[in-house]
């Protein structure tokens, strides 16, 4: 489905804003909460999943399968959020690989 650009161009400073750590993300969905924009919307929720598996990374992988495991989940992670700010840089509905189709779906209500 295609996007108007006055939609993306609206939530494109929200989208920006969420992939700066999750304070960006937190601030973003406050934002986005009073006039909700479809294009932010989506990167919120690509940002809310990444969010998530970066902390499970963190609590969970790392301290029982180890620091070298922990290290490469993060660098995956890395670069699906890379992929994820991209998108939203060039104003683009662009899924991260892999789990962004279950974020949109996990999230759908934000």
């Amino acid at each position: 489905m295609e996007k108007l650009p006055t939609t993306v161009e609206e939530g494109k400073t929200n989208a920006i804003i969420s992939y700066i750590t999750i304070i960006g993300t937190i601030v973003a969905l406050i934002l986005n909460n009073s006039k909700k924009n479809a294009f932010a919307s989506f990167h919120i929720r690509q940002m809310i999943g990444l969010c998530i598996l970066q902390i499970l990374n963190g609590w969970v992988v790392t301290r029982f399968l180890g620091v070298f495991v922990g290290g490469a989940i993060t660098l995956i992670l890395l670069v699906l959020w890379i992929i994820g700010f991209m998108g939203a840089l060039k104003g683009e509905e662009k899924l991260v690989p892999v789990v962004g189709a279950q974020f949109q779906d996990w999230f759908k209500g934000i």
